[in-house]
């Protein structure tokens, strides 16, 4: 089996290893255009060493920004600053990917560090959109439920920017379709109600993803892997779950998808989701083996020893990092030196690591 510092091949694009930074919204732009903080949070982790990195949801439209803070990749303007990111990235030797996003009634809500409340139209919020006028909490007013055509004019809100995606370099695009957005609201019983195509059976309930896929995939080179991250779970009864995701990644797979991320939960508020030490894990290893398909593990991975331990045993193909990225940019070249093994580093940095 390969091991961590294996390179990863996928199409025409080649990491230098199997270590990914997983997308994180910083929370950090002003109408949806990255900055300088973008520029050093991604840079430093590819100067780190980090193989992948995934820039954080990119909302396709103005009204899928979780909050007004949100990276947006929804006109032209925006993609200057992007493939300046882009280019220092190729520069120190890692492969980059856009994640392309949309929030649907999670939409419209203040940073994190803010308290994540409803932000009112009355005060530059605006309204949220969904499958089903159902509200994420009891105390947000109702989203209001797209019609076909409104669910048609996103898809193409999906493919311009992806276009936009290839124009500003990126490797590799990631739909986002997992944490309660609006590919998930669709995908879950939980969410969608809906009695039209869009709802009611797995089928109809996986086919706006699917359209999404399949219109991207068809304006991507052949050369370019395409991604999409779910929750495997919802972690609630007769909502989302791992079979179902199996059925939908094979079906995926079919479409063109090169890999899956696989995360979980986040549909609805207080799940009880038995975290620990690499929770998430067995998703990827089910999905990898019963869809055929490649995965990406992602969740309370830390260690480089329990990292590598995920590729050399076949439970996943890449490993994803958040949080331990944030805690240490260079994260992969102290795994390198542990694993004695090598990660090309700055020559300016050599000596911490020789």
């Amino acid at each position: 089996m390969p091991h961590l510092f294996e390179p990863f091949n996928q199409r025409g694009v080649t990491s230098r290893n199997r270590i990914a930074v997983s997308p994180m919204c910083q929370y950090s732009s002003q109408d949806g255009f990255a900055n300088d903080w973008h520029l050093v949070h991604l840079v430093s982790r590819a100067v780190g060493g980090a193989g992948i990195l995934i820039a954080e949801a990119a909302a396709v439209e103005p009204e899928g920004r979780i909050t007004p803070q949100d990276l947006g990749i929804w006109q032209d303007a925006q993609i200057e600053m992007l493939a300046r990111i882009v280019e220092l990235i190729h520069g120190n030797g890692a492969i980059v990917g856009t994640q392309l996003a949309h929030a649907g009634r999670k939409a419209s809500t203040t940073p994190p560090w803010e308290g994540g409340n409803v932000i009112p139209e009355s005060q530059g919020g605006w309204a949220v959109v969904a499958p089903s006028a159902i509200p994420f909490k009891p105390d947000r007013p109702d989203p209001i439920a797209l019609s076909t055509e409104a669910i048609q004019k996103l898809t193409q809100s999906f493919v311009d920017a992806a276009k936009r995606s290839l124009t500003a370099g990126f490797d590799l695009i990631e739909i986002h379709a997992a944490h309660g957005y609006l590919l998930h609201e669709f995908l879950s019983p939980l969410s969608n109600h809906r009695n039209d195509e869009y709802g009611g059976s797995f089928e109809n309930r996986i086919r706006f993803l699917c359209e999404v896929v399949q219109a991207v995939r068809n304006v991507l080179p052949d050369r370019t892997p395409l991604w999409v991250r779910i929750s495997a779970t919802d972690w609630v009864p007769n909502g989302w779950d791992i079979e179902q995701s199996v059925e939908l990644c094979s079906k995926l797979s079919s479409l063109g998808v090169d890999l899956i991320d696989c995360s979980s939960g986040a549909i609805v508020p207080g799940e009880q989701i038995p975290t620990g030490a690499g929770y998430q894990t067995p998703f990827a290893d089910r999905i990898r083996r019963e869809a055929n398909i490649a995965t990406g593990a992602v969740g309370m991975i830390t260690s480089p020893a329990q990292a590598d331990h995920i590729i050399r045993t076949g439970q996943a193909d890449i490993v994803l990092l958040a949080r331990e990225m944030l805690r240490d940019p260079y994260w992969a070249m102290r795994a390198a030196k542990q694993l004695h093994q090598s990660v090309p580093s700055p020559v300016q940095y050599r000596r911490a690591w020789s």
